[in-house]
């Protein structure tokens, strides 16, 4: 996906860029929270955690990184091998959004709702590209999707669109918050994360032979 897009680091040591993918991982953890403060429509996968709170009482982080371990376990017969960046983020996401909530009132007005939406997107998009640039694993759930079209001969973008409308179908069905939001992430999130890549991406030079 977007991660096979960017340049592989050939000279940069994998521990320099850890505090990279942390801050990554933790800012898409905040963003995720700004979207949900929002309360005007969220991600598939967003819709999806949202709906399994309404429905265990756990919170919103903890059902992320459970719904995130469990996509992981899917791996398994996909024989897909997971990075330090694939555990971090299971781990990292989570506590992120939880400690975000604590601290972030949700606005009632109209017009904070709506600018915590459009700061949760753009940050979403930063926090994406800062996490796939440290090149140290990809996210379960892309993993799931990259090792199924590796199996399979299938397209990406089919079985893209099929993982997250099932998703979105589960989310709402369980009570996740579908909305205008929904819709401007898909539309700007694959921009703004194609955008934000050539900044943040780890990309050293071949060591002189």
């Amino acid at each position: 996906m977007l991660a096979a897009l960017i340049p592989v680091p050939v000279s940069v040591s994998p521990l320099r860029r850890v505090p990279q993918l942390l801050v990554g991982l933790w800012l898409y953890g905040a963003s995720m929270a700004l979207q949900l403060r929002a309360g005007l429509g969220l991600e598939p996968w967003g819709v999806l955690h949202e709906g399994l709170t309404e429905l265990t009482g756990f919170s919103f982080g903890l059902v992320t990184g459970l719904v995130g371990a469990l996509v992981l376990l899917c791996w398994i017969p996909l024989r897909q091998r997971p990075g330090v960046g694939t555990v971090a983020n299971v781990v990292v996401i989570g506590v992120a959004v939880d400690v975000t909530l604590a601290f972030l009132p949700g606005p009632t007005a109209l017009l904070p709702r709506v600018l915590f939406l459009v700061a949760g997107i753009v940050l979403n998009g930063l926090a994406a590209a800062t996490y796939i640039g440290a090149r140290l694993g990809p996210g379960p759930r892309d993993g799931l999707t990259t090792g199924f079209c590796a199996r399979t001969g299938t397209s990406v973008r089919l079985v893209r669109t099929v993982v997250e409308v099932v998703v979105l179908s589960a989310g709402w069905l369980l009570g996740g918050t579908i909305g205008v939001g929904t819709v401007l992430y898909a539309v700007a999130i694959g921009p703004l994360t194609q955008a934000f890549l050539p900044l943040v991406t780890w990309a050293g030079s071949r060591p002189a032979s």
